[in-house]
């Protein structure tokens, strides 16, 4: 198969879906989560995040997960330190992936991570100078590339602006959120136009939320425009607290379903994403939000 026909896919159900969760998920659960979705096929699964457990409580037995997972040999498992102290923890486990998040809307930044879009930038700069040192890669996140809860449709100039500093500062990847899902295939088309101006497109991944069920068809709009990087969350997991309304990411069993029907190899064995899928949407006790999910379930009734 050519490698134009091959896309990777980020799973983000584990940290960026979980962390949402207003009911404790047991560390046991999570680690099985995980090894559940690197046997399926991921390329890789986010396993945890390196905060402060004042901010993010669901997140704070990160290390004890880590430590607990049964790492397949090709997987990453990227974990999210924001800054040195979380880099440090993240090393003393062995983490051998980071990423750090930013945001391309200032308001969004202030409320999500207490500080401006410049500020995040410098507090970035150490993490990805200790990582260089270690040889430890760094995948960058960008927030709100095509919309904010505070200030509406975004310019995409800005995201550019980011990209292009992450980029800078050695991020390998860059991943461009939707973060409340209102983008659309031609507001997606036009913000990876600008920054393919400035970072190259392999180096971009999309990050689609499905609040308004634009996220498949805005996959297809990067996709179209060279990008070959997803990230998706399993069962739909997600949202986010500082975007209220805002719905899970892309659930990994509707893109694995889209790409795989259209002969575009993701390396991932849907009917083990779909034991993954029922584990963690049982454990949750509600059903997943994957369409995928519900059309095989309901033909196995």
């Amino acid at each position: 198969m050519a490698d134009e026909d091959r896309v990777r896919l980020v799973e983000v159900g584990p940290r960026d879906g979980l962390q949402n969760e207003k009911v404790e998920v047991s560390t046991e659960t999570k680690i099985a989560l995980i090894d559940r979705l690197a046997a399926a096929g991921f390329a890789a699964v986010e396993a945890g995040s390196f905060v402060s457990p004042k901010w993010v409580p669901q997140m704070a037995d990160s290390a004890d997960v880590y430590r607990g997972i049964d790492r397949v040999p090709g997987v990453a498992y990227p974990v999210l330190t924001p800054n040195l102290k979380g880099f440090e923890a993240a090393m003393a486990v062995g983490a051998e992936e980071v990423a750090i998040f930013g945001a391309a809307s200032e308001s969004f930044s202030r409320r999500n991570i207490n500080c401006s879009i410049a500020e995040s930038l410098d507090r970035f700069r150490p993490v990805c100078e200790a990582a260089a040192d270690r040889g430890v890669r760094v995948r960058g996140y960008i927030s709100c590339v095509l919309g904010c809860p505070y200030e509406g449709r975004i310019d995409p100039a800005a995201v550019a602006e980011v990209a292009a500093a992450l980029r800078a500062m050695g991020c390998y990847e860059i991943s461009l959120g939707d973060t409340i899902g209102t983008g659309t295939p031609r507001e997606t088309a036009s913000m990876l136009d600008a920054v393919a101006a400035v970072v190259p497109v392999a180096a971009l991944a999309g990050h689609f939320h499905d609040t308004y069920g634009q996220a498949l068809a805005n996959i297809w709009a990067a996709y179209d425009h060279g990008v070959r990087t997803f990230d998706c969350s399993v069962a739909g997991l997600g949202g986010c607290p500082y975007a209220k309304g805002a719905s899970g990411n892309v659930a990994s069993e509707d893109v694995v379903y889209s790409l795989g029907r259209s002969g575009i190899d993701t390396g991932v064995d849907l009917d083990r994403l779909m034991v993954a899928s029922r584990f963690i949407s049982d454990r949750l006790e509600r059903e997943p939000a994957s369409r995928v999910a519900r059309a095989l379930a309901s033909r196995a009734l």
